[in-house]
């Protein structure tokens, strides 16, 4: 039986702590806090606090967590669950969602029926309180995916506590901002929960059929509009190379294309984004190793960013007119698949050579990049699981990111920062393109081992023409292969966060 996860009410006051009704108030506590930095919460406890911050059975160290009773009967919460912060110097609203995610966690791991956080904006934070609130909704939010939805014999997890974020004295009469802040922080959560949901889902379970069917719940009720192409109307389009990452599967695949058009939005700029969509990937006939393989059923964890970010999109009502691409196949080897040697003609008339049938991500995301440009998209960015090189470079914690200009590509890197999706950005030099030179085609579809992720953006890049364009590989971020404090091992629905909030910053974009 699948389980899936279920979103738990949420509300917001300004009410001040001792009169929350919860069960638990998580409370973030920074190192070298006094007793008395949260008034009259220590002798609530009856000196608890003062007790384990004296005794160093806790001292606000990251993730930390103190429960301590409330005695005080005036109090309508029962229990206080400090949640540590570290130094406030380090406080924003990326920690602050962390914070939120790991309290909210162990709500769940302690079946708490209704919890409550309260947000702390003392002049100390170079975060508005707004934001924090935005934050916290979000960190409470992702707290209730459950990555266990297949398990039957297993006790299943505790439902999420029902919600209240406190926001105290501290938003100065900005309370309907602060409440507004808390709705928009839950709409991203939620919609990175889904694309979670997405990336967990096993390949025999999401073909790229059901990939469509299931975007196409997504968007049900939100104002999106989604049309979805078949094999047929693909070919008609004269995508070569998606058809020919297809073509080893039993599976057909299928294009998605979302359209956001606010009332009254001008007919430019428009944000085309563009996610890589292999529902699995075994290689093709350039087969990976069988170790670990059984990870690629998350090699659409691009598309359903995408898919999920549009969906956020239309909720929180961007003012810009947005258009979502994502390309959907599987990369098998079949009969009929692709062979290294082999040259395909794309959309836009270029020609690949293919050398390498396991680097077909750049091959799906070529067509799916001209196709936003036919349609009308003005500015890019494209997100895909794309390159192991990435992941050499950076590792699992930080998404590479390469485009042009160099404008376009710091304001999606200062939106992914404030959205918590950690990205660095990388080089694009022409030099690099020398590498994916063909000698009977027009480029190759990779470069080889050397600069392996520069190679496959510059590949992307031959696709956008000349637009600006960002791209961002998610390769070692998709996945957590260990449990954190603040979120849990599995499918992290990075950039989701991001690319919605980059459709409410065309004033600067260039």
């Amino acid at each position: 039986m699948s389980r899936a996860s279920t979103p738990a009410q949420i509300e917001c006051t300004s009410a001040p702590p001792s009169s929350v009704e919860a069960d638990v108030l998580i409370v973030p506590w920074f190192e070298g806090d006094t007793p008395s930095a949260v008034p009259g919460l220590d002798p609530a406890t009856g000196g608890d606090v003062t007790r384990a911050l004296e005794s160093k059975e806790f001292a606000g160290r990251p993730y930390d967590i103190f429960v301590a009773p409330i005695v005080d009967r005036t109090w309508s919460v029962r229990r206080v669950a400090l949640v540590g912060a570290g130094p406030t110097a380090g406080f924003g609203g990326d920690l602050a969602r962390k914070l939120a995610s790991a309290g909210g966690l162990s709500m769940k791991q302690r079946r708490v029926a209704r919890a409550a956080f309260l947000v702390r904006a003392d002049g100390s934070s170079r975060t508005d309180a707004v934001e924090l609130g935005q934050a916290v909704a979000e960190g409470l939010t992702l707290s209730e995916f459950n990555v266990g939805r297949y398990k039957t014999s297993d006790a299943p997890p505790g439902d999420a506590p029902a919600w209240t974020i406190l926001a105290g004295s501290v938003t100065n009469g900005r309370e309907s901002a602060f409440s507004e802040a808390v709705r928009r922080g839950r709409i991203l959560g939620e919609c990175s929960n889904m694309a979670r949901e997405l990336s967990n889902e096993p390949g025999n379970s999401l073909t790229p059929r059901e990939f469509a069917r299931r975007s196409d719940a997504i968007a049900a009720g939100s104002g999106l509009s989604i049309e979805v192409l078949d094999e047929k109307e693909i070919e008609r389009l004269g995508m070569g190379l998606l058809l020919g990452v297809a073509r080893g599967s039993h599976e057909p695949p299928r294009l998605m294309v979302f359209r956001h058009e606010p009332p009254g939005a001008a007919a430019g700029p428009v944000l085309g984004l563009v996610g890589k969509g292999i529902t699995f990937d075994t290689g093709g006939i350039s087969i990976k190793p069988a170790d670990g393989m059984e990870r690629m059923k998350d090699d659409m964890a691009g598309g359903a960013a995408v898919v999920c970010a549009m969906r956020a999109i239309a909720a929180l009502n961007a003012p810009v007119r947005v258009i979502g691409v994502v390309p959907t196949t599987e990369n098998m080897p079949g009969g009929r698949a692709i062979k290294p040697g082999d040259v395909l003609t794309s959309a836009e008339g270029k020609t690949v050579e293919v050398i390498n049938t396991d680097a077909e991500g750049r091959l799906i995301l070529g067509d799916g990049l001209w196709y936003a440009r036919k349609l009308g998209a003005t500015h890019l960015v494209d997100v895909a699981t794309l390159t192991g090189a990435i992941v050499v470079a950076l590792g699992k914690i930080t998404s590479g990111l390469f485009g042009t200009p160099p404008a376009w590509v710091d304001l999606v890197r200062r939106v992914a920062d404030r959205a918590g999706d950690r990205v660095w950005p990388m080089p694009t030099f022409e030099e690099y393109g020398e590498q994916i030179k063909s000698e009977i085609a027009d480029l190759m579809n990779t470069g080889g081992r050397p600069a392996g992720s520069v190679t496959a953006a510059l590949f992307l890049k031959a696709f956008a023409g000349g637009l600006p364009w960002a791209h961002l590989d998610i390769a070692g971020t998709a996945w957590l292969e260990e449990a954190k404090p603040y979120l849990q091992k599995g499918p992290s629905g990075v950039a989701v966060r991001t690319l919605a909030e980059l459709a409410f910053t065309s004033s600067e974009w260039v």
